[in-house]
């Protein structure tokens, strides 16, 4: 079953490969369902210049969302994560936990809230 990360952004595949040490995995791509000779087959779509990937909180690049799946770049090193944080600008948001504060009680004897 895919993964789903918490947190992926979609970049022009120009983008990414303005990497210097960029390489991808074509054949990881997502399948395309195609008819040959009467027959349905899926094979690798090829990637164009108007293609997005993802790029996931593991710095992995993929080919849709989920993080496990049609994975097209995964040479994550130092300089792989710096081009992502100053050129493509890629900062992976820190959730703070949400407080939740006790509920208003109504006043039982007027059915109303307690506040004026």
């Amino acid at each position: 079953m895919a993964t789903m990360g918490k947190y992926c952004k979609a970049y022009p595949i120009s983008r990414l490969r303005e990497f210097n040490q960029w390489t991808e995995y074509s054949e990881n791509a997502r399948k395309e369902k195609n008819e040959i000779d009467g027959v349905e087959v899926e094979i690798a779509r090829q990637f164009t210049e108007s293609d997005f990937l993802y790029l996931q909180e593991n710095y992995v690049v993929t080919d849709g969302i989920f993080l496990d799946e049609n994975i097209v770049f995964d040479n994550v090193t130092p300089e792989w994560k710096d081009f992502c944080r100053d050129v493509l600008e890629f900062e992976v948001p820190v959730y703070e936990p949400v407080k939740v504060s006790e509920p208003i009680k109504a006043d039982a004897s007027t059915g109303s809230d307690n506040q004026q």
